[in-house]
């Protein structure tokens, strides 16, 4: 598998990012664009926002946002803003997805690119503010943004590498937006959908859990600097402390109470005789996510305030098969 596609398989449902760059990827006509009508935010403007490559003033309240990563369009739309331009999700039909239905405009979104974006897209969508608070966007696609509307990069996590949590990366853009009361609130919301999983599933505490990603049959452990990763996490789990890259020869170090796979089915995975003996295998404490293209996978991917009680929804039934210690039940697939 070459870089790129390597990178696109880690992107897809919003994980890692692929290269980004102008190119003829995506098109959107700002002629035909949705506006983004919601009712004034009250926020002071202007506002300085921090993020990865520096600090950004948005001088005014944003009225025609653009996305360019890939999960923003879901923290906008939850703050009641409809974005005119976003980038397309990699692996995943986000026009489809459940958890923002009512949210999205007639005909969806604009998109303006993929693995690459589209510039000239962008630049005719005329926006007045670019969030890329999730994109891996570096210094030479920041300076290109910048020249076309205040652009926030990427939202750094609480070490080198990390992604943002939620919490901080809505907290943000709710910053840029004017939104902050409105993104506290939500903040609010979301963390109390998990507080009620966790009340209800006592088990999950104290349980490690293993997040394992599969592409062309390597294991990637994602831990808790990863939005995929985090998620189990704030059901209660404990983390791998093993994260990374992960050889098949040392594959027992997934032996863990619980085993979550992603993106290979039960068939797949123990067709590797050294994963198919491990005994949170055989006893039935592995969940399995076969696919990057349906709705929990995209979910998890999007890691929003809007798609991560779908999420918790989906999961923990299948989550608390796993960890209640029966080698009977046998987990579901998500």
């Amino acid at each position: 598998m070459n870089r790129r596609s390597l990178l696109a398989a880690l992107a897809a449902s919003g994980a890692l990012a692929s290269l980004t760059a102008c190119g003829g990827d995506g098109s959107a006509d700002a002629g035909s664009t949705p506006s983004a009508s919601a009712p004034a935010a009250g926020g002071s403007f202007p506002v300085t926002v921090e993020h990865a490559l520096g600090s950004t003033e948005v001088p005014a309240e944003p009225q025609r946002v653009v996305t360019v990563g890939y999960n923003e369009q879901d923290f906008v739309l939850a703050l009641g803003v409809v974005p005119v331009g976003t980038r397309k999700t990699l692996s995943y039909d986000s026009a489809q997805r459940p958890w923002a239905q009512d949210l999205l405009p007639e005909g969806g979104i604009p998109e303006v690119g993929e693995a690459e974006l589209n510039l000239e897209a962008i630049a005719a969508l005329q926006p007045d503010l670019v969030v890329g608070a999730y994109s891996y966007m570096d210094q030479a696609l920041y300076d290109q943004l910048s020249a076309l509307a205040p652009t926030i990069a990427d939202v750094p996590g609480d070490s080198e590498g990390a992604a943002a949590t939620w919490q901080r990366e809505l907290e943000v853009i709710g910053q840029a937006l004017g939104r902050t009361e409105e993104a506290a609130a939500l903040t609010e919301e979301v963390e109390a959908v998990f507080q009620e999983a966790v009340d209800a599933n006592p088990e999950f505490s104290g349980k490690t859990v293993t997040v394992a990603l599969v592409i062309s049959g390597q294991y990637y452990l994602l831990g808790a600097e990863d939005p995929r990763g985090r998620f189990f996490h704030e059901l209660g789990f404990e983390p791998n402390p093993t994260t990374g890259e992960l050889s098949a020869e040392r594959a027992s170090e997934m032996d863990t109470d619980v085993l979550v796979v992603l993106g290979a089915s039960e068939e797949d995975f123990t067709a590797d005789g050294v994963a198919a003996g491990l005994a949170v295998v055989t006893e039935g404490r592995t969940v399995y996510m076969p696919t990057f293209e349906d709705d929990f996978a995209g979910a998890l991917g999007f890691s929003s305030p809007l798609s991560l009680p779908f999420a918790v929804e989906t999961a923990v039934p299948a989550l608390a098969a796993a960890a209640d210690g029966d080698p009977a039940t046998v987990p579901a697939t998500l």
